[in-house]
């Protein structure tokens, strides 16, 4: 660490070259590649994954991505002069391979006669059509609308190729950050610096994402991802080192030596940090989805970026503006500083004073906000869940009021055996609970000894009664029938995520705990930390349950993303280990120094209480206003990692653990002397810095008794 801090003195407009140099040169070369972005979430082995396989190699034709063109108007409508002129347009379309007419045989026309529907069958599926496409069928049928005729339009393309996209929400998340470091630091130029860090590795990021998608398969949504994710812990990083640097200076330190110690600690801090978020995220390779494991990729290049840039980019910025951010940081500092460390000071003596009831109160309000996670229900959003003004929420009401809910979530049902065979399973099709009889297909020939029945359930895409009736047909067909379709697939999909799960938490908090355990030679810290953060995301989750899935606030009731609390899970549980470690590593020197364990609580605190607040309140800014993104999955993941940020710094690094540091007193440093003989000797503080602080200059190992602190230090 202080080689790089001596790097970032001597060389500071070398790094900050280098820098832009990589930005300018991965958007240049990300423009001129391109990307090869793909949303497939592919489950091998799944009847969903299967039916769709088959279909893609026996019959081509049937595997390519549709779009429903609904034709609404309540005084009924002239098919003979309508329908002909729009399906003569959108055929001419690229890629465009059928365009069928609505047919009251086929099902397709309602039974007052006011919606028909048309179908468009293109040549692929959805991950290998240009979005082009899709908008030009959109403008193709919006040039047929008549004041009396409504045209919708329906399909997984059309809602991509319409919806908005998320900048409104980066630029109002970078702003809101913006005011929050103005206010904190009291200068423009110091608070621009952790934005500028942030951008630069982000806009970095972002480039190599297009360049990794065209080795891994990385879908659209990750470019947005990892924009959360970068900004909020590429400020989060460039803000501790800062305001490390800030105290150097008000303790008296030259702006060389500040550097230095900012990095020697706070950058530690920041180190350890990133790497408990990439081994969260590691953890998501065991979920066995190609497209996740490329979005892991992404975002933890992201992390480890956003760490480079802060522990080589900020620090060389800080030297070519050091001088004036040193000026108002004295002038600053001197008047309010003091006043808020003393703050601190009291609320851990008050909470120090009474542990069992701060400890009690904070399990109690976790507790309660992690009760709804019990009921969570994954799947995933559709059109269902769209803004009522868009054209696919439109086309999914009438859908829904015209043909029934389950016509727009339709199950297939693939035979691959006789004709008998696929008519004894229409029968049984016909007779199960939940399944619209009247509605039922006949089984369709599509190649040689594979037959195709389309079903329709009574209830909706999202509702849990047609999960169970997919796991239901599924037990009374059996073999040779198979179940699927863009339904059936999102309920295989959620239930390997909810299978799945377990061992990915035990694989995500093994390896955090082994790390913190590693860099604080304490048992208790390790368990503690993975007890509160099990109990933040618990509570997390269980907010996001009431107002995404319950609808309890503005958010239309739906399930909850599949995906989401997986990555929720990794992100936020590898970011709470950044208020961990820097929070601990704190009341570790001064453990260290003075070997007392109430004034390590105290000091600790009143040396981080403050910067872990206005971080968090960035986080949680920055994260919240992705709920002004279009996206579902986006709004769910902003909403849920706020939350979580929000209850982590306010709860359990303000309450719950100076209680639990507080009860557990010296017994919080203890590690058995079989681990002290096996793990490595890390030092987050920095090893200068502990050979400074502690009793004759001596590194005495946090795993000592308070007893044994007169015998001779181990180093």
């Amino acid at each position: 660490m202080e080689r790089l801090a001596t790097f970032a003195l001597r060389r500071s407009w070398v790094a900050i070259t280098c820098w832009i140099a990589l930005l300018v040169a991965v958007t240049a070369l990300g423009g001129l590649v391109g990307s090869a972005f793909d949303d497939d979430y592919a489950l091998p082995g799944t009847q969903s994954q299967q039916v769709s396989e088959r279909l893609e190699a026996r019959s081509p034709s049937t595997a390519g991505d549709r779009v429903t063109v609904v034709l609404h108007d309540e005084r009924g409508w002239d098919a003979d002069t309508i329908v002909p002129d729009l399906v003569a347009d959108l055929a001419t379309i690229d890629h465009v391979a059928a365009v069928v007419p609505p047919d009251a045989g086929r099902g397709t026309v309602s039974e007052d006669g006011s919606v028909g529907l048309l179908d468009v069958a293109l040549d692929g599926p959805r991950s290998d059509m240009d979005p082009d496409t899709y908008r030009r069928i959109v403008d193709v049928a919006d040039a047929h609308r008549t004041d009396g005729l409504d045209v919708e339009l329906s399909g997984r393309g059309i809602r991509q190729a319409t919806r908005g996209g998320g900048s409104t929400a980066e630029f109002a998340g970078l702003l809101a950050a913006l005011v929050i470091l103005v206010l904190m630091f009291g200068s423009f130029l110091a608070a621009s610096l952790p934005l500028i860090t942030a951008v630069l590795a982000v806009g970095s990021t972002v480039g190599l994402a297009s360049l990794l998608s065209h080795v891994l398969t990385v879908p659209g949504q990750t470019t947005a991802m990892l924009v959360l994710v970068g900004l909020g812990v590429g400020i989060d990083y460039a803000l501790l080192i800062l305001t490390r640097y800030r105290a150097e200076l008000r303790s008296g330190a030259d702006r060389s030596a500040a550097t230095r110690t900012a990095l020697d600690t706070a950058g530690r801090s920041v180190l350890f940090a990133g790497t408990s978020v990439i081994i969260a995220l590691s953890g998501l390779f065991t979920l066995g989805v190609a497209a996740y494991e490329g979005t892991v990729t992404a975002v933890a290049l992201t992390v480890l970026i956003t760490m480079l840039a802060s522990l080589t980019l900020l620090p060389s910025l800080l030297t070519v503006f050091g001088r004036r951010i040193e000026r108002r940081a004295r002038a600053r500092d001197a008047r309010g500083a003091g006043r808020a460390d003393a703050w601190w000071r009291r609320w851990s003596d008050l909470v120090q004073r009474r542990p069992v009831v701060s400890l009690v109160a904070a399990v109690v309000v976790l507790g309660s906000l992690a009760a709804p996670a019990l009921g969570m229900r994954l799947g995933f959003g559709d059109a269902g869940n769209d803004d009522p003004a868009t054209t696919t929420r439109a086309a999914y009401d009438l859908i829904s009021e015209k043909f029934g809910p389950g016509a727009n979530g339709p199950l297939v049902v693939l035979t691959q055996g006789t004709e008998a065979d696929a008519l004894a399973a229409r029968a049984v099709l016909a007779d199960a609970p939940g399944v619209a009889a009247e509605r039922l297909g006949p089984p369709v020939r599509i190649d040689a000894d594979l037959y195709l029945t389309r079903v329709e359930p009574t209830t909706g895409p999202q509702d849990a009664a047609t999960a169970d009736l997919v796991r239901a047909l599924r037990t009374d067909l059996g073999d040779p029938h198979l179940v699927g379709g863009a339904t059936a697939a999102n309920v295989d999909f959620a239930d390997a995520m909810a299978a799945r799960f377990p061992v990915f938490l035990l694989v995500v908090v093994g390896l955090s705990g082994l790390l913190l355990l590693t860099v604080f030679r304490s048992v208790a810290i390790a368990v503690k930390a993975a007890v509160f953060n099990l109990l933040s995301i618990g509570a997390a989750l269980g907010a996001t349950t009431l107002v995404f899935q319950d609808g309890l606030t503005w958010a239309e009731p739906g399930p909850i993303e599949a995906f989401g609390p997986v990555f929720i899970f990794a992100i936020v549980f590898g970011l709470s280990m950044d208020y961990e470690v820097f929070l601990l590593s704190r009341m570790r020197e001064e453990w260290v120094r003075t070997r007392d364990p109430r004034a390590a609580v105290r000091e600790g605190l009143a040396r981080t209480g403050g910067v872990i607040t206005a971080a968090a309140a960035i986080m949680v800014v920055v994260f919240g206003s992705f709920v002004l993104a279009p996206d579902r999955m986006l709004q769910q993941l902003g909403f849920a990692m706020a939350m979580a940020v929000l209850l982590d710094a306010l709860v359990v690094r303000c309450l719950a653990v100076p209680a639990a540091m507080a009860l557990l007193g010296a017994r919080a440093w203890w590690l058995p002397r079989a681990l002290q003989r096996a793990l490595p000797d890390v030092h987050v503080e920095g090893r200068a810095r502990m050979a400074r602080s502690a009793p004759g200059s001596a590194v005495v190992p946090s795993s000592e008794p308070v007893a044994d602190s007169a015998r001779e230090p181990r180093r």
